[in-house]
């Protein structure tokens, strides 16, 4: 089992972590190869999946009307492998985030986990169901919220979308009124339910879309880019009404995005995902620690300091603070406190501030060394005669 946080790589042998270093030196990571899945046993499995593969099949065409004839006669055909069986379990009430670049099989595995798509092969379970069946009673205890596209009627006001979800979902006029009252109250939006779609703001709209994903209260909510385009106010509020309806109901989410501050703000564990493979699942700050082992501190000083002979400490490396009364460093953490010390002596301090490296800036560095992971993003051309 690996332990919450640990980086692993979803292949036979060990594969190197690249990363940047100090003064952009380049700094190779060795991770153990790791067979088994992140579990957590002290909750109930909601999702299970194990081996799950999904591939498409499409042929090339060429333009104009030759094209279109040679196709028929002669046709090639490429498979494209989405996701390379992966495995993983979600706990009830957990909040997931789902990381990767643009194709690496996010929004395909959303889709398996919903029922949308019928997986190529292996083994997934939500609440007790195989989601490509997708049974009623299945279909009534989760949503899917995706963020560039709508389920509300535009030219109509969203209750009426609403009430159209009521008789969906076969509820009771109470049990519709009682959901509805809490949730335009968390989103405040209760003035925009008899507003035709099309004239509220997107992120009105996209307010409204939670809602009508959640009016039936679903226990499960796959979300797909939530917040995007989003503005900040706009994407704060969305976040803290996540968060609240995770912490009253208990509903478990699996989300996708590419802003990392609504990673930061509501996932408890990541899972990365890269040419269809899954490449880590932990905790974020496990994936910080583990890509980036090093803290970053920058002192600020009252005057010009010499800062020569920090260079001389194991553990550290002295980067360009921007002028002489500036320090910046990268520190290993066990050597923190010692370093925090001897910075006290070179001088009058103004400004202190220790931090780990930040987010958004390792993930486009493990996305841009993707090319490095794998091969499960190839495709294998069959040609038909």
């Amino acid at each position: 089992m690996t332990p919450p946080g640990e980086i692993w790589w979803a292949s036979s042998a060990p594969r190197a972590l690249t990363l940047p270093g100090p003064n952009h030196q380049r700094i190779s990571k060795a991770v153990p190869p790791v067979t088994s899945v992140h579990a957590h046993p002290d909750q109930p499995a909601v999702i299970s999946a194990a081996g799950l593969t999904k591939t498409y099949t499409f042929h090339d065409q060429g333009a104009g009307l030759a094209g279109a004839v040679r196709s028929l006669v002669r046709r090639r055909y490429q498979t494209r492998l989405a996701v390379d069986s992966i495995g993983f379990t979600i706990g009830r009430g957990e909040v997931v985030g789902l990381l990767g670049p643009n194709g690496a099989g996010k929004t395909t595995t959303l889709k398996m986990l919903s029922g949308l798509l019928y997986p190529t092969s292996g083994q997934l379970e939500v609440l007790g169901h195989s989601p490509s069946r997708r049974r009623p009673d299945y279909l009534r205890r989760i949503a899917l919220v995706m963020g560039q596209k709508t389920m509300l009627w535009w030219d109509v006001p969203a209750m009426e979308s609403l009430l159209l979800h009521k008789e969906m979902y076969d509820l009771s006029t109470a049990e519709f009124e009682r959901n509805v009252d809490e949730l335009a109250e968390l989103l405040e939006v209760r003035d925009l339910l008899n507003v035709q779609v099309r004239k509220v703001s997107l992120g009105e709209r996209m307010k409204l879309e939670l809602m009508a994903a959640l009016v039936h209260g679903p226990e499960i909510l796959f979300l797909d880019e939530p917040t995007i385009g989003l503005d900040v106010v706009a994407k704060a509020r969305v976040r803290a009404f996540l968060a609240e309806v995770t912490r009253r109901h208990g509903t478990t989410i699996l989300v996708t995005s590419h802003d990392m501050d609504d990673i930061e703000a509501l996932c408890s564990r990541v899972m990365v995902i890269d040419h269809g493979r899954l490449q880590y699942d932990g905790s974020l700050s496990g994936l910080v620690h583990a890509a980036r082992p090093r803290k970053l501190v920058r002192a600020t000083y009252a005057r010009a300091v010499d800062a020569s002979p920090l260079a001389d400490l194991d553990g550290v490396a002295v980067g360009g603070g921007g002028s002489d009364q500036t320090v910046s460093l990268e520190v290993e953490r066990e050597r923190t406190g010692d370093v925090l010390e001897q910075l006290t002596r070179l001088g009058p301090l103004v400004d202190l501030d220790v931090a780990d490296a930040d987010v958004e800036e390792i993930m486009r560095d493990l996305f841009l060394r993707r090319g490095t992971v794998g091969v499960a993003g190839s495709a294998e051309t069959e040609e038909v005669r």
